[in-house]
């Protein structure tokens, strides 16, 4: 079933699923941007589906998706989630990032593909990026997680800890294929909203939410 709310009523805003943007859609989009920027620019080797689309053995129908969209249904910004009791990728690939075991829960999720799409400004991507965040904390309240973990580059890990949210590293970041990756650990509660808000971290009320429970 999909849900698509006012990424600024996150927490208190009606379903309004009758907006019209088809799941279908939305995926391809989503998959179609993925590809865009972990393929074509940042020159990930991962698989590529029809020549188009980024999707991995992790794309299953556990991985749940939040999709940011703009009034025409245009993606903007995605993120997936991964429940750590089942294969993900912290704990299949990169458990060497980890000081003790990596995080493992049924109210634990990993955020993987963190995307923001490409055709954005600088100041598109900042709203985008801050909205995709606000609705990570919110579909995580809403569905008792507790903790996520993630894993990033260096220069984007010391965003992420610079968010205002209750955040550490899992382990010391560590070279890895040519790049600087770091493991963390971020805490979901109540207050969490309240700590972004303060650290400047608001979603816009032009974007719209979409949350897709399975694939």
């Amino acid at each position: 079933m999909l849900h698509i709310h006012d990424a600024s009523q996150a927490r208190s805003g009606p379903d309004a699923g009758g907006l019209g943007f088809a799941e279908d859609t939305l995926l391809r989009a989503m998959f179609a941007a993925r590809k865009s920027v972990f393929v074509d620019l940042l020159k990930w080797d991962v698989p590529v589906l029809a020549g188009r689309y980024e999707v991995d053995q992790f794309d299953d129908p556990r991985a749940q998706y939040l999709i940011l969209a703009d009034r025409d249904g245009a993606h903007l910004a995605s993120a997936r989630l991964l429940p750590t009791l089942h294969p993900h990728i912290l704990g299949s690939f990169y458990e060497c990032l980890c000081e003790q075991e990596p995080p493992q829960g049924p109210d634990i999720f990993e955020i993987t593909r963190f995307c923001l799409d490409r055709r954005l400004s600088a100041s598109e991507r900042r709203q985008a990026r801050h909205s995709l965040i606000c609705a990570l904390v919110d579909h995580g309240l809403a569905r008792n997680m507790r903790q996520y973990v993630a894993i990033a580059e260096m220069s984007w890990l010391s965003q992420i800890l610079a968010f205002g949210w209750e955040c550490h590293l899992l382990g010391l970041p560590q070279m890895i294929d040519g790049q600087m990756l770091g493991a963390l650990s971020i805490r979901i509660d109540a207050t969490t909203p309240d700590r972004l808000a303060t650290a400047g971290i608001r979603p816009s009320r032009s974007l719209l939410v979409a949350a897709l429970p399975s694939a």
